[in-house]
């Protein structure tokens, strides 16, 4: 770590926290948010709409980040994710508030997409995957206090969760005063690596997509589903979700030790693996106790999935694919999170839809699995 000071990893790291709090802390407090805003139509969606903002500004993020570089593009992001993310409780209107939402997620890309290129410039090897392992506890540590403090706040006015969105003013200014400006000479004649990259992203993305898909069930879900079942207030329901963040905190920090000993596919067929059986739990389980024991499962599989993928896509990329396939992972990632919007879809039952969740992990821990093994490079290596 020796290219960067302190307080430019801190920087990183608060920074990376941003891209969860786009959906986090407003999920505990949905129905009170879409009511007092006279949302028409499922309000999972002011979570999963940014989402989709990203899916859609994402190929326009990993060309222009080639352009400018890191660094400005970060800016760039910063103050409009926190302009659409406040804004939002002033709409009304149900199709200015999409829209908004849609923005927010443009704006979201915009930041995730510029701080994991800055680490990838910064760091190499271990020292990389330790900071993407620390980018991935600060999202989750993120997840922690974003959910706990939305549903705190929430419970004391619906509108109060809306005004955790301009700490990224407070980002910004931490941003322009400690990350460096430099941009990295590319390389641009080396086309045969570029056509091996092409190949080997498949399964790193397929599986980004689904291991965001299957967490995200849950945010969907759970606000609802604890209600109904447990009685849960909204504040009972931010802690149990930031408990899932608190569990893949720990695990996303212990990822450099664990992958000494557990091959990277491995990590990441054991995740789906441990989704499932939070899943099962969740929908067969009568005691809100239990609740807790699943969710230890779901964090588990986050922390075994998204900061290996993360990893995997900068190791398998040369300096000219590396923004265009951070855009396609960050891609992957929240169209896995606007995809589990329609796990709602499938039947009004939250237990039925929970056990659906979890065949899915166990089918994809086999394919991705399957697929790691037929690549060549990297993935086949411990990380």
């Amino acid at each position: 770590m020796q290219k960067a000071s302190k307080f430019t990893i801190i920087t990183l790291l608060l920074n990376s926290s941003l891209t969860i709090m786009v959906g986090a802390v407003i999920a505990p407090v949905l129905p009170s948010i879409s009511k007092n805003l006279q949302f028409g139509f499922n309000s999972g969606l002011l979570v999963t709409l940014p989402s989709l903002g990203v899916i859609l500004f994402s190929p326009i993020i990993g060309k222009l980040i080639n352009k400018l570089g890191a660094f400005k593009l970060l800016m760039l992001g910063m103050l409009p994710y926190a302009f659409f993310g406040f804004i939002g409780v002033y709409l009304t209107n149900n199709y200015m508030l999409m829209l908004d939402r849609l923005f927010l997620g443009g704006a979201c890309v915009a930041i995730q997409v510029s701080v994991t290129t800055l680490i990838a410039e910064l760091f190499k090897g271990k020292e990389r995957l330790k900071l993407i392992a620390w980018q991935g506890v600060a999202i989750e540590l993120g997840g922690v206090i974003f959910l706990s403090l939305g549903g705190y706040l929430g419970e004391q006015k619906w509108s109060y969760p809306f005004y955790i969105y301009l700490i990224a003013i407070l980002f910004f200014v931490f941003s322009w005063f400690t990350l460096p400006r430099t941009r990295l000479q590319q390389n641009v004649n080396d086309l045969t690596e570029i056509r091996k990259n092409s190949k080997d992203l498949f399964p790193i993305m397929l599986s980004s997509f689904f291991s965001m898909a299957i967490f995200f069930v849950c945010f969907i879900s759970l606000p609802e589903y604890l209600l109904k079942k447990f009685n849960f207030s909204e504040s009972s329901t931010g802690y149990l979700m930031s408990f899932i963040s608190l569990i893949a905190v720990i695990v996303a920090s212990q990822l450099v030790k664990i992958s000494n000993y557990i091959s990277s596919r491995n990590l990441v067929a054991l995740g789906f693996l441990s989704f499932s059986l939070g899943y099962v739990l969740f929908a067969t389980t009568s005691l809100s106790e239990i609740m807790y024991v699943g969710a230890i499962f779901i964090g588990i599989g986050f922390g075994f999935t998204i900061p290996i993928l993360n990893h995997l896509t900068i190791e398998i990329s040369t300096p000219l694919t590396r923004g265009k396939n951070l855009g396609y992972y960050s891609m992957m990632v929240f169209a896995g999170q606007f995809a589990a919007t329609f796990i709602e879809f499938i039947t009004n039952s939250e237990e039925i839809n929970f056990l659906i969740t979890s065949g899915i992990g166990i089918i994809l821990s086999l394919v991705v699995y399957l697929l790691f093994i037929r690549t060549k490079n990297s993935i086949q290596h411990r990380v």
